[in-house]
């Protein structure tokens, strides 16, 4: 088999587990609540921090939950991160810039062409002009949201995933959350804890990227977006380095293939700290393309080499980001009794390389939509008028073919792409088609050999902090006697090591895994497995 098609070895999302009736058997504890935000990231802070203010300005008691599947704040929060202040100075009008969780202001960067042993220093493009913009941990910005929400009376509930919508004929009144202690066969431990159930008038779904409960929404109420969602996996390092970073810097080229989407960043958090990272669309074409792979080739370029000389690497994680832009945003993000913020949705401008301050706003939206329905009846729907009529949508519209142009590959993607940035996004006019990521051909090649000295996936996974048990059952689900070139497919796509191919088929080392979603696009699918399961980031 020289080539094949992702999306005819990945079950289908179990959508009868997801969507659960309110009241149905096997739920430990029932809490109500006002309001349900699931997902403690930007997105889901922000709506919780704008909608208690409303509450208290208003003299209404709303009970405000959030919750949270890493065990504690920021654990499970990975970006860049450059940050447009725009949505923090909104939320916060009475702090400055430098009250807020940045690391410094961005005063140099540069955008380099990369060859394998050269550079080219590009200008600029205005859309990834940084200037006013902050250097940033998210997991920090995570962290100080939730200081400010908690102090308003919010309840942050960390440690408790949600796996199941709960559902009352077409409308959301809440979630199920997972079970805990299971051991290896599913079947409860004498430590164990079942799954709670958690209702609200309203719940806001801000599970970040790929988020299950927000696909299973979409799909059982067959809400459409005029292209499928495509995504970008990004590996991420932070160095200790002896050498200190003056400037952030963007790198297109080497080490990716010419008909591969995606680039490098790095950038200074302190004067010898540098975050770095590769991100690559998935919608690759080689089997034995891995990102993981390619960024410890980066860090060999000479470019990078004499700044990391003699440091260490001390922190490493990944993720999955949104890139389809406003042609995958969700015909519609509000329905009966739910809202979709964030990266849930698809708030992610890949040309300015942005999405937390989209997220942030959506959540400021989320909330003024949520409590007039709560204090009027007016409808959820208002949320999707306030977001239309945002510089959310001004932006996303604006760059809206940008990053679809690249499906024809670097150099022609490239210069489409400043014909797009030169006309404000009117040319050429129409709508970019594309494919989800997993009905994209992949062809069979061979991997390239092991990089002397470079850090393993197993050391990788070991600095990302994950202290998941070796005894949880397994969250990913995969079909039945995949293929070898399939499995391997799966062991070079994972940055985490968690697939294997073998002489017998595939083999899934679960505890691995760092929930960064990109199975979910192409391979075995995601669930959510038991509280405090995977990485503890710390200023990623």
């Amino acid at each position: 088999m020289a080539e094949f098609i992702p999306a005819r070895y990945q079950p289908a999302l179990p959508l009868d587990k997801l969507i659960l009736q309110d009241g149905a058997p096997g739920a430990g504890d029932r809490m109500d609540l006002d309001v349900l935000i699931v997902g403690a990231g930007p997105a889901g802070l922000a709506c919780a921090i704008e909608l208690a203010r409303l509450a208290k300005a208003d003299g209404t008691e709303l009970n405000i939950g959030v919750l949270e599947k890493a065990e504690a704040l920021g654990e499970h929060a990975l970006s860049g991160a450059v940050v447009n202040p725009r949505a923090f100075r909104e939320l916060f009008p009475d702090l400055k810039d430098s009250d807020f969780p940045f690391r410094a202001p961005v005063r140099k960067e540069a955008v380099y062409l990369l060859t394998a042993g050269g550079k080219w220093r590009l200008p600029t493009p205005p859309s990834m002009r940084n200037h006013g913009n902050h250097i940033a941990s998210l997991c920090e910005i995570v962290r100080w949201l939730g200081t400010k929400a908690e102090e308003l009376g919010v309840n942050l509930f960390t440690g408790f995933p949600a796996a199941q919508l709960l559902v009352r004929d077409s409308g959301v009144v809440g979630v199920r959350t997972a079970p805990a202690g299971l051991d290896r066969a599913g079947k409860p431990t004498p430590g164990g804890t079942p799954p709670n159930d958690l209702v609200a008038k309203v719940t806001a779904l801000a599970e970040g990227t790929r988020g299950l409960l927000a696909q299973a929404w979409c799909q059982w109420q067959k809400v459409p977006s005029e292209n499928p969602q495509i995504f970008a996996l990004g590996v991420k390092e932070l160095w200790e380095t002896k050498q200190p970073l003056d400037r952030i810097i963007h790198t297109l080229g080497w080490p990716l293939p010419t008909d591969a989407f995606g680039g490098s960043f790095v950038y200074p958090l302190e004067p010898n700290l540098v975050a770095l990272g590769l991100v690559v669309g998935l919608d690759y074409r080689d089997v034995g393309l891995d990102v993981h792979v390619l960024l410890q080739r980066f860090k060999q370029h000479p470019l990078l080499k004499p700044l990391l000389a003699g440091g260490e690497m001390v922190e490493w994680g990944a993720k999955t980001i949104p890139e389809g832009g406003f042609y995958s945003l969700p015909e519609r993000r509000s329905g009966n009794g739910v809202l979709l913020l964030g990266d849930a949705a698809g708030f992610v401008d890949v040309p300015s390389l942005k999405g937390i301050h989209y997220a942030m706003h959506s959540g400021i939206f989320a909330a003024r939509a949520i409590f007039q329905n709560l204090k009027s009846g007016a409808s959820l729907a208002e949320y999707d008028r306030q977001v239309d009529a945002s510089y959310v949508r001004a932006d996303l519209y604006r760059t809206r073919n940008m990053r679809l142009a690249f499906r024809d590959g670097f150099y022609l993607g490239g210069l489409q792409a400043g014909l797009m940035t030169l006309t404000g996004g009117r040319f050429p006019g129409g709508k970019y088609r594309m494919h989800a990521d997993a009905e994209v051909p992949r062809r069979s090649s061979a991997a390239e050999p092991p990089l002397a000295g470079a850090v393993s996936k197993v050391d990788a996974v070991f600095k990302s902090g994950n202290s998941t048990r070796d005894t949880i059952p397994s969250h990913l689900v995969a079909k039945p006697d995949v293929p070898e070139l399939v499995a391997r497919f799966y062991s070079h796509m994972c940055p985490a090591g968690v697939y294997e191919a073998t002489e017998n088929g595939l083999r899934i080392n679960a505890p691995n895994c760092v929930d960064c979603k990109a199975t979910d696009v192409l391979g075995p699918r995601w669930t959510p497995r038991e509280g405090g399961s995977g990485p503890k980031y710390k200023r990623m």
